[in-house]
C-alpha cells in the first residue's frame, strides 16, 4: 500500500512539473508572439487582398489553402532552422532579426511611399485578369505564400528572440505554439474580414427586423474604411517594430547613440507628466522615435531594395530559369 502511495505520489508530482511545463510555454509563447505584433498585425493586414477579384464562394478556400501554407512554412522549414540557429549560432539571431527589422522598415517605408506618391502603383494591387480560374486561384496561393514565409520568418525570428534560453524541446514547443497560434489569429481574422461584406449583404436581404437591415447596411458601408484602417495600423506597427529593433540591435551590438537619445526623451517626457501617466507617456515616445527612425531607414532602403537587390535577385532567378 505504501509503494502506491509512494507511486502515486511520483506521478502527481510528475503531473504538477508537466502542468508547470505547459505554462511556461504558454506564457513564452504569448510573449514571444506579443514580440512579433507589427509583423503579425501586417500579415492580417495585407492577406485580404489575396481574394480580390475571385467569386465569394472561393473566399473562404483561398483564405484556408493560405493558412495551411503559412503552417507549413513555419512548422516545416522555420522552426527546425530556428532551432539549429540557437543551438549552434545563437551570435547570428540579433544580425538577422535586424535584418528582418529594416525590412519591416522598408515594406512599410514603401507603403507610406506609394500613399505619398500614387501614380507609382504595386503590381501585386492589380485585378485579377481574365483567364481560367482555378489556374489564377493556384497562382495567387502560391504567391501568397511565399510572402508569407518572409512575414512568417519574421515572426519566428522576433519570437526565438524574445524567449529565455531554454532547453531545445522547451523553444520547440514554444515556437509551434506561437507558429499554430498566431496562423489561427491571422487567417481567422482574415477570413472573417473577407466575409463580413457578405454578413453585411445577407443582413440586408433576409433581415426581418429594420434594425437588423439597418445594421447590416451599416456593415457594408464602413467595412471599406476598416479595411483601410486596418492598412494604416499595420503600416504603423510595421515602422515601428522594425525601428524598434534596429535601434535595440545596434545598441546590444555596442553602438548606443540612437538609443539612448530615445531613452533620454522618453524619460524627459514621462518627468513632465503626472506619475499616474508617466509609463504610457514613456512608452509612447520611446515607440513614436522608434517609429522615426524606421521611417527614415525604410526610406533609405527603398532605392537599395529597388534599384540594386531587386535587379540583382531578378537577374539570378532569370538565369535560374534559363538552366
Amino acid at each position: 500500500m505504501s509503494g502506491l502511495l509512494a507511486l502515486l505520489d511520483d506521478v502527481a508530482g510528475i503531473a504538477k512539473v508537466a502542468a508547470a511545463s505547459v505554462d511556461d510555454i504558454a506564457g513564452q509563447a504569448a510573449k514571444a508572439g506579443a514580440k512579433a505584433a507589427g509583423a503579425v498585425i501586417d500579415d492580417a493586414a495585407v492577406s485580404p487582398k489575396y481574394v480580390h477579384g475571385f467569386e465569394a464562394s472561393r473566399e473562404l478556400p483561398i483564405v484556408g489553402k493560405i493558412a495551411l501554407g503559412s503552417i507549413r512554412n513555419k512548422l516545416v522549414f522555420l522552426l527546425p532552422a530556428a532551432l539549429l540557429l540557437a543551438a549552434f549560432a545563437p551570435w547570428l539571431i540579433s544580425p538577422l532579426l535586424m535584418l528582418g527589422g529594416g525590412y519591416l522598415c522598408f515594406e512599410g517605408a514603401e507603403k507610406v511611399w506609394h500613399v505619398l506618391f500614387p501614380h507609382e502603383q504595386m503590381i501585386d494591387a492589380a485585378p485579377v485578369a481574365p483567364g481560367d480560374p482555378m489556374h489564377l486561384e493556384r497562382e495567387k496561393v502560391a504567391g501568397a505564400i511565399k510572402t508569407d514565409f518572409i512575414l512568417s520568418a519574421e515572426i519566428m525570428t522576433i519570437a526565438l528572440a524574445a524567449m529565455p534560453p531554454s532547453n531545445v524541446w522547451m523553444q520547440g514547443a514554444t515556437l509551434a505554439l506561437v507558429a499554430v497560434g498566431i496562423t489561427a489569429a491571422v487567417y481567422g481574422a482574415v477570413a472573417i474580414l473577407v466575409k463580413m461584406d457578405d454578413l453585411g449583404l445577407a443582413m440586408v436581404k433576409f433581415g426581418r427586423l429594420s434594425l437588423t437591415r439597418a445594421l447590416g447596411a451599416g456593415i457594408v458601408k464602413v467595412m471599406p474604411g476598416v479595411m483601410k484602417l486596418l492598412l494604416i495600423v499595420g503600416t504603423a506597427a510595421m515602422i515601428w517594430v522594425g525601428g524598434s529593433i534596429v535601434v535595440h540591435g545596434l545598441h546590444d551590438l555596442g553602438w548606443h547613440p540612437i538609443f539612448e537619445f530615445v531613452r533620454h526623451w522618453a524619460e524627459v517626457a514621462a518627468q513632465g507628466v503626472p506619475q499616474v501617466w508617466a509609463g504610457a507617456v514613456g512608452w509612447t515616445v520611446t515607440a513614436a522615435l522608434d517609429g522615426v527612425f524606421g521611417l527614415a531607414l525604410g526610406v533609405a532602403l527603398i532605392p537599395v531594395a529597388t534599384r540594386l537587390i531587386g535587379p540583382a535577385i531578378a537577374a539570378v532567378m532569370g538565369k535560374a530559369a534559363q538552366h
